[in-house]
């Protein structure tokens, strides 16, 4: 029988006009219309240009067919001659089968949308072909689209409930939507089914970790490794799961054993060709950009480069890049590394992204050092102590040059963990006492709560020359985290950080947005954040700038978060097309030499 749709159609004819945008009706209208759709210049090329002559070519023989369509459908004596060629063969199933091979070849291309285009076309003539629901939920998925894609590989499913790439892309889209025991009960049906394919066995490794069930995790990720010894994704993995967990040693093992078989990790674009090829190095063992946002969906593909200690890694099989960023970027983690990752990039001699010299300017004390001066900024004070150095209450009183109460945090910290404020020379003491084998700040205090007796914490992160709002953090106490307040549960915060983002200029004033500038124009730093308060003089108070800071598109609780969260994506990702096209980068205005190790002010 006919798909549903046909058999509702007075003719196929009309089917077509309705999905295809075709007049058929009349065989000139139909080729030019045939034309017009599949020859715009995107479409001219290896890829796509034999699916388009096919389909030219099939309509060429079949408009007679299908325009005397209504003629077959209403003879009583062809009826049912008419149904069983519609079902089974000429012209709508082929036309259907066209489309649906146009659709890959606009995959193939990274054409996304009109891949979805002609996917949808073939559906509406013949719905039950299940590999165009799976394509068409891989469409969505690959834009960022996962909760939408689920529908559609169910869809395939229901048609066919044992095809593999659904069911294994479906596992894909509940992990993206982070529905991870569901994802997790259908990979280890995959599992079951076909116990030695070793994706089945990484991606639940990646459910796992993501559940907090690390041994799980771990176990998973080494049984991949045992059916497949070059599996590097899970030895990186594993090096990354045991980082986190503190066990050095054994991250170190799987970090080593994963660079001796692949050096380089390449993560390909979503299209063919790419538009540009990027360079990503990055230390495991140091403070790195989040980029988990930032490289989601890339049109471009990435390659990425481990430094795992003072040599440097190897790069032979590196071949052309366009571009490379340093996401090395907390400096007091990694000191040691970044005049490696300093020569590597000076020896490729490509575009650079936060160049690894600057970065070493934005260490908490360094801050001090870069943003003196700024009218409307204020920048508080910094002691920095080295590890061993004399954290006596008589020793700390002689060296300190502000009053209590004041800040203590491990020099390479960011978070709330191990910050603490403190009232007198004895506390500090004691705290700082705890650490003796890590460098350690004492940080002016400033009290910058709002005069309704709240704190506000604002971020915005440079991109480029833009400065653009990221969030508002707003707590009852002077340890504000987005994440550790109650807003969630505040519809006025929410509100509030709503309209901050809509309209940043409503909170800070045209000096606020100067001294901003000035901040971007003194570090040079192409991509990197701000958090800064407001204190009740009307200064903007400098809490951290660096290039850390994340940037993330997890906002189910604030979604009126999303767009602005969209807006930094897209703005880095036309600087880096930018700077791969040779635009020059940000430029670091001449600013004082840094004094480390010294009270700052």
């Amino acid at each position: 029988m006919a798909p549903r749709y046909l058999r509702r159609a007075d003719t196929v004819r009309e089917a077509l006009h309705h999905d295809a945008g075709l007049d058929l009706a009349r065989p000139s209208t139909a080729a030019a219309s045939a034309r017009d759709q599949f020859d715009p210049p995107y479409v001219r090329d290896a890829a796509v240009a034999p699916v388009r002559l096919a389909f030219k070519l099939t309509l060429k023989r079949n408009v007679k067919i299908i325009a005397h369509g209504s003629e077959l459908r209403h003879n009583p004596d062809t009826t049912e001659t008419w149904e069983r060629r519609t079902a089974y063969g000429s012209p709508a199933l082929v036309i259907s089968e066209l489309h649906a091979n146009l659709g890959n070849a606009h995959m193939q291309r990274g054409h996304l949308n009109l891949a979805s285009a002609s996917y949808r076309a073939a559906l509406r003539l013949a719905p039950h072909l299940t590999s165009c629901w799976c394509h068409l939920g891989d469409v969505h998925l690959k834009t960022g689209r996962a909760q939408d894609a689920i529908p559609l590989y169910l869809q395939a499913l229901k048609l066919d409930p044992a095809h593999w790439e659904a069911r294994i892309n479906l596992a894909e889209a509940l992990m993206a939507t982070r529905q991870y025991p569901a994802a997790r009960a259908l990979l280890q049906e995959l599992r079951e089914e076909r116990p030695q394919v070793g994706q089945t066995l990484f991606q639940l490794g990646k459910v796992c970790f993501a559940l907090d069930e690390t041994e799980s995790a771990i176990r998973h990720f080494e049984q991949a490794i045992a059916l497949n010894p070059d599996d590097v994704d899970s030895r990186y993995w594993i090096g990354g799961v045991r980082h986190k967990t503190g066990d050095l040693d054994a991250a170190r093992a799987a970090y080593v054993a994963a660079e001796k078989i692949r050096p380089l990790v390449r993560r390909q674009a979503i299209k063919t060709p790419p538009d540009f090829r990027l360079l990503a190095i990055y230390a495991p063992y140091s403070g790195n950009t989040p980029i988990q946002h930032l490289f989601k969906d890339a049109s471009y593909d990435i390659d990425t480069l481990a430094f795992f200690g003072p040599d440097e890694p190897d790069i032979s099989s590196l071949g052309e890049i366009d571009v490379v960023i340093n996401l090395i970027s907390e400096a007091d983690q990694a000191e040691a590394v970044l005049p490696v990752a300093a020569r590597l990039v000076g020896k490729l001699g490509k575009p650079v992204v936060n160049a690894p010299d600057k970065i070493l300017r934005t260490t908490r004390d360094a801050v001090v050092d870069v943003l003196p001066g700024i009218p409307a900024c204020r920048v508080p004070r910094i002691l920095r102590l080295d590890a061993g150095a004399d954290v006596s209450a008589a020793a700390l009183a002689a060296l300190l040059p502000f009053a209590f109460p004041v800040l203590a945090r491990p020099a390479g910290t960011h978070g709330g963990d191990d910050f603490e404020k403190i009232e007198s020379s004895d506390q500090l003491a004691r705290f700082l006492a705890q650490r003796p084998s890590a460098d350690q700040y004492v940080i002016e205090y400033v009290d910058y709560a709002s005069r309704d007796g709240y704190y506000r914490k604002y971020r915005f992160i440079f991109v480029g020359e833009e400065i653009l709002p990221y969030h508002l953090a707003i707590g009852s106490d002077w340890k504000v985290h987005h994440i550790s307040t109650d807003m969630a549960d505040k519809p006025w915060m929410q509100q509030e950080e709503a309209a901050f983002l809509a309209n940043p200029a409503a909170v800070f004033r045209p000096a606020h947005f100067q001294a901003l500038r000035t901040v971007r124009e003194r570090f040079g730093l192409d991509y990197f954040g701000i958090d800064c308060g407001l204190d009740r003089n009307g200064n903007l108070v400098v809490f951290e700038v660096n290039a850390s800071m994340l940037v993330h598109d997890d906002n189910a609780e604030f979604p009126y978060k999303d767009p602005f969260v969209r807006a930094i994506k897209t703005a880095f990702e036309a600087m880096l097309r930018n700077r791969a096209d040779g635009s020059p980068p940000a430029r670091p205005s001449d600013g004082p030499p840094l004094a480390r190790h010294s009270v700052k002010g």
